[in-house]
């Protein structure tokens, strides 16, 4: 019976978005708080090494994404953002686009400020990516488009984006963050 109980209470923990109360799974179940209280030592033990957890305070229960797994779940959920980007987000985008692979430092050399939030935001609309680690101090994090930049912005490829000037020199020529030529990343 407890086995039953606790494949009930998983479901209904699993498609609850909030903490339920002990006496609604008593309710839920109509089962009684020893009969609750013991399927849910069963659930713990059975969700031992797996992606979630259950979770108590108190007598409110929650089914919940393990911490160390969080960050996986987010990247695979990819909240939409919506809303349109700032000149700061396109400048930064930009930069990324040409010079990619790129670091934070060479985005931030190129526009004059710190671009951490921007690249934050950039990366939550899925727009950049971590596509390496640069060989200076800390083996920065570098930066290129993604699938949906391209998407946003109507491309086939890297290859489609325009071939901007700047002081008479080409973008795509100047190079990346090692200085050596703009790779297409696809």
């Amino acid at each position: 019976m407890s086995t039953d109980v606790s494949a009930a209470l998983e479901a209904i923990l699993f498609s609850s978005n909030r903490p339920l109360k002990l006496r609604e799974l008593q309710q839920a179940t109509d089962t009684d708080r020893n009969s609750v209280e013991g399927a849910l030592e069963h659930l713990r033990e059975a969700l031992e090494g797996r992606g979630v957890m259950l979770m108590r305070h108190h007598d409110e229960i929650h089914l919940a994404t393990r911490p160390e797994y969080a960050a996986a779940v987010r990247r695979a959920l990819r909240p939409e953002v919506s809303g349109r980007l700032s000149q700061a987000a396109y400048e930064s985008l930009a930069i990324v686009a040409y010079q990619q692979p790129v670091s934070r430092a060479r985005i931030e050399d190129v526009r004059g400020v710190n671009c951490e939030s921007v690249l934050g935001n950039l990366e939550l609309r899925d727009l950049i990516t971590e596509v390496g680690r640069g060989t200076g101090p800390g083996q920065p994090k570098l930066y290129g488009t993604t699938m949906r930049f391209l998407q946003v912005m109507g491309l086939e490829s890297l290859d489609r984006l325009p071939t901007p000037k700047h002081e008479g020199v080409e973008l795509s020529q100047r190079g990346g963050a090692d200085g050596e030529p703009r790779r297409d990343i696809r």
